[in-house]
């Protein structure tokens, strides 16, 4: 059973990106004629070809959240402290550390392969199998990538915007980093047990819960706030990642190129 259950992930998480672009294909924004100048611009800058699949695709993600995993992240909130929920982001953030070390040598990034190789182990040891960060207190701060973004240094273009069932805010380039992202961690190349598949499960909830907890302020606030809190969400998403590859060089000592400095 435990080997049909990792097969079954495995088959999933390989076909993901196909069936999700295949969804979004089925649903299409009209563009505004070419001679309507102003118009046609705006809509080539929003670079959302599928927008009204994606809306429906974000009603449906505000609904679960809304009526399950809000409520969940509440409750894990008041059950912990501040101090217990930043030990659990540092502990799953170490396991994607192997990961972030591939991406950045992928990405010519020495500099950043050396202080994730680094963080892996000194965090899996001193820190306790990186419920703490050493690391970090050691000078080897934690820079984010993934796979998505190694495309993005390579020079691939982002594509058209798209909001995924379940996962949320992507991009027909990021969404190729989902499978990436789960064959890439430790879990994956550790001989199959049962205990190992009942802790990549729970490893994956706990991320979800804690990661949605993070999030319950600033979510709460651009729902409240915005006009559009689908197209804010959409901005946002755009903005962090930009943010995200601009960071990879910096970190690394290089200058970012006039691509990386607008949004990808």
């Amino acid at each position: 059973m435990t080997n049909f259950k990792g097969g079954l992930r495995r088959s999933l998480a390989g076909i993901a990106p196909c069936l999700l672009l295949g969804a979004a294909l089925s649903g299409c924004a009209t563009p505004p004629p070419q001679t309507d100048a102003a118009d046609y611009q705006a809509y080539k800058q929003l670079n959302d070809p599928l927008e009204p699949t994606n809306r429906v695709f974000y009603n449906v993600n505000d609904k679960l959240d809304t009526y399950f995993m809000k409520p969940v992240a509440q409750g894990y909130v008041d059950i912990t402290t501040q101090g217990i929920r930043n030990h659990v982001g540092d502990f799953i953030s170490n396991i994607k550390e192997p990961a972030r070390w591939v991406n950045f040598m992928a990405e010519g990034m020495p500099r950043d392969a050396g202080t994730s190789l680094v963080r892996f182990l000194v965090n899996s040891t001193i820190g306790i199998g990186g419920i703490f960060d050493p690391a970090g207190a050691l000078g080897y701060k934690e820079t984010d990538t993934d796979f998505g973004m190694t495309l993005a240094i390579w020079g691939v273009p982002a594509g058209p915007y798209l909001y995924l069932p379940f996962f949320g805010p992507s991009g027909a380039r990021d969404v190729w980093n989902l499978p990436v992202e789960y064959f890439a961690t430790p879990m994956e190349v550790a001989p199959a047990s049962a205990a190992l598949t009942d802790f990549g499960y729970s490893e994956t909830g706990l991320n979800l819960i804690n990661t949605r907890a993070d999030y319950l302020g600033p979510i709460a606030q651009v729902k409240a706030t915005a006009l559009d809190p689908y197209a804010t969400f959409r901005s946002l998403y755009r903005q962090s990642r930009a943010s995200e590859i601009q960071q990879i060089y910096v970190s690394d000592g290089q200058q970012p190129p006039t691509w990386a400095q607008s949004q990808p």
